[in-house]
């Protein structure tokens, strides 16, 4: 997925700190495509991870669950 698609709209992770360790993903493009796009926040032009949208959901359920444990 290219990050310069106008029609795309980022969100910064509510995980993220202001430390500089941010993280965007693109939500609205799972329904169709099935598929999360994920970015890293300071460099908007590098690559996009694009995931499987159950995995992300995963992702978010074991992080918010606490399970991934700490940096």
């Amino acid at each position: 997925m290219a990050t310069d698609d106008p029609t795309q709209r980022w969100v910064k992770s509510s995980y993220s700190g202001n430390g500089g360790s941010c993280v965007e993903w693109a939500p609205a493009t799972a329904p169709t495509t099935g598929t999360v796009p994920v970015r890293d926040s300071k460099n908007p032009d590098g690559p996009v991870l694009t995931l499987p949208a159950t995995a992300f959901s995963a992702f978010i359920a074991g992080v918010r669950a606490g399970e991934l444990g700490a940096a």
